[in-house]
């Protein structure tokens, strides 16, 4: 179960919190959690990641020291820090930025720009967790949240996930540079193909490693995917050596040791509808689409298939 997103304010024992403050995140709805101790604010950083830290400005040693721990790790970076001063000095807040500070208010702010500050820095920390930190496209979260928008929204959508083949050989025979840069390049393709044939209603996410989402409208399922593939498969043969290009394979070693033929990748996509089906929740829609992915990879060659199936029909009484 998920803790409910809270704000930490870090300051001496017995300070008041500023009003602006209070007000703020009241108005948001988020707990506000007061600590004066730098460790406890460390290990309620990495128990339950808060959606926001405020350092009061005068803990400077405590304080800045706090930034550089929670930066220096990337399970904690990832956490937005704001210090507020109660004034303003270019040395000081070079310094607090220096230290790791994703912002500094200060009195030159008025009010509203101090909130509007706190408000951007919130946004900014949610979009950054929100997309996959190498290709850039959503990530899971968003991948959930946009196959909801379609579901609510009850127009005909199709959920294509793409997985690529034979990609763990490549990542043996080459190395983990070589196949990060074919992810990289999956993820270009997909978003230049995808958004560049539906650009008003399209979506491409990355759910992790080499596997992608994207979302279309169902009457542009069959000529986006062939486009995708017939893409592919034009470009993946030169990621190999000349060698392995030319030939059209090369060999690998099983787990016993023996040497056996790997093709080169291809990609395999697995298609879900809601034209036959109804889904109450973005997880059943993921199910289908991962069963649909497998299926693809037992067939050769880059391909995609959509699922034709129906929902079951209950009996009549």
């Amino acid at each position: 179960m998920r803790t409910r997103p809270t704000v930490v304010y870090f300051a001496p024992a017995g300070r008041i919190v500023p009003d602006l403050v209070a007000a703020w995140v009241e108005g948001r709805g988020l707990p506000l959690l007061h600590y004066a101790e730098r460790q406890a604010v460390e290990m309620l950083a990495l128990r339950s990641l808060p959606a926001l830290i405020l350092v009061a400005a005068e803990l400077e040693t405590e304080g800045r020291a706090l930034c550089g721990q929670l930066k220096s790790d990337p399970y904690t970076g990832i956490i937005p820090v704001a210090v507020l001063a109660g004034g303003h000095g270019s040395d000081a807040t070079r310094a607090w930025f220096e230290a790791g500070a994703d912002e500094v208010i200060t009195p030159l702010f008025e009010p509203a720009e101090q909130r509007a500050r706190l408000d951007a820095l919130l946004i900014r920390a949610q979009t950054s967790v929100s997309v996959h930190p190498s290709t850039r496209l959503a990530g899971t979260t968003e991948i959930e949240r946009e196959i909801r928008r379609r579901m609510d929204g009850g127009r005909p959508f199709a959920v294509c996930y793409a997985d690529l083949d034979h990609f763990k050989e490549f990542n043996d025979r080459y190395s983990y540079y070589d196949g990060d840069r074919v992810i990289y390049l999956l993820s270009r393709m997909l978003r230049d193909v995808v958004r560049g044939m539906c650009p008003d209603d399209a979506f491409v996410g990355h759910i992790g490693g080499d596997d992608f989402i994207f979302i279309l409208p169902t009457e542009r399922v069959h000529e986006i995917c062939a486009e995708v593939i017939g893409v592919f498969d034009t470009l993946v043969p030169f990621q190999y050596s000349e060698q392995d290009r030319r030939a059209g394979y090369y060999f690998g070693k099983d787990r016993r040791g023996q040497l056996y033929r790997v093709p080169l990748m291809t990609l395999s996509i697995g298609i879900v509808t809601n034209e036959r089906r109804h889904f109450a929740h973005p997880a059943q829609v993921s199910g289908l689409a991962t069963e649909m992915k497998s299926y693809a990879k037992t067939l050769p060659g880059s391909v995609f298939v959509v699922d034709r199936r129906h929902d079951e029909t209950p009996d009549p009484a």
